[in-house]
């Protein structure tokens, strides 16, 4: 059996993953008394006394607790911002390569995707790896998000609120949203996307999309190409590729909330093409990929205790 730690468990993220942990015989969840949660040196016993430590917490908080992690032999999951650039964590997307699926399974480091970088990353990526998007590409990315990526605090003011938060809202106006850092590095692109998040009045639920010229694509290529690498690619339960994924026209960013999958599909015209990513924010986007990187870390079937259909 092995020992887990959620630390941040009170939060949307936390909770999300103990609930994808709390019915495995094969683990066992520290937890600390409510007094003692935010206590450093109780959080450090904690982290040495567990196999595997998720770090639900402000960025500020997650790099305390990597320090106090020093010297223990746990693997972290940050689902903070605080390490998905930095050096020494392993960018927890393993769907991207089977080379990247075995690095997160050896290591002791790893950095949970931003729920929003997670469709970008996971439309783009292959792209660039493929030589069909130059890493000099200037993109844009569009994202519309359930209020529940916002935590605690947006959550009770969409609960409380009127008619005010009926209408969907536009944010990070100033272009300087978190998540740009690792959509440019985990894409390898020289430049970050132009990009409009977007939280609707529903809990949970995200749809990334990510507008193309097909004349801006190198070496002629199109949406078949597109559609053929992403079929290839994404053909497991968590991360998959769909053809005509649109319902009667509309595709909506609540059709995977409460799973822990992701929806890749295609869209568009001879000239214009759409790249679509659906998905949970709270799910693929977060609780729901941490805990895939663990059952990497165990050497379990990905999948294992989430919440595939």
């Amino acid at each position: 059996m092995k020992t887990v730690f959620i630390d941040g468990r009170e939060g949307t993220t936390g909770l999300r993953i103990e609930s994808r942990i709390a019915a495995r015989p094969d683990l066992r969840e520290i937890v600390l008394p409510d007094e003692l949660r935010k206590d450093s040196a109780a959080r450090k016993d904690a982290i040495a006394a567990a196999d595997i430590v998720f770090l639900c917490l402000p960025d500020a908080a997650a790099r305390e607790a990597a320090e106090l992690a020093e010297g223990s032999g746990a693997t972290l999951i940050d689902a903070s911002t605080a390490h998905r650039t930095a050096a020494g964590w392993e960018y927890g997307f393993p769907e991207l390569s089977a080379e990247r699926a075995e690095r997160i399974a050896s290591s002791k480091r790893i950095a949970v995707p931003g729920c929003h970088a997670s469709g970008f990353v996971a439309l783009v990526s292959p792209l660039v790896a493929a030589g069909i998007l130059p890493a000099s590409a200037r993109l844009g990315c569009f994202s519309l998000t359930g209020y529940s990526g916002g935590g605690k605090k947006m959550i009770a003011d969409y609960e409380r609120a009127g008619a005010e938060y009926a209408a969907p809202r536009q944010y990070a106006l100033a272009q300087q949203h978190k998540h740009l850092p690792e959509m440019k590095a985990a894409c390898g692109l020289e430049t970050a996307p132009v990009f409009c998040p977007v939280v609707g009045n529903f809990y949970s639920g995200m749809e990334v999309t990510v507008p193309l010229f097909v004349s801006d694509l190198a070496g002629g290529a199109g949406a078949a190409d597109i559609r053929k690498i992403y079929s290839e690619l994404y053909d497991g339960d968590i991360v998959f590729y769909r053809e005509n994924a649109d319902e009667a026209g509309f595709l909506s960013a609540g059709a995977y909330a409460g799973k822990d999958t992701m929806e890749i599909s295609v869209h568009g015209s001879e000239e214009r093409i759409l790249l679509t990513a659906r998905f949970d924010n709270l799910g693929k986007g977060a609780s729901g990929a941490a805990v895939e990187c663990m059952n990497l870390v165990l050497g379990d079937e990905p999948g294992k205790g989430l919440v595939l259909n």
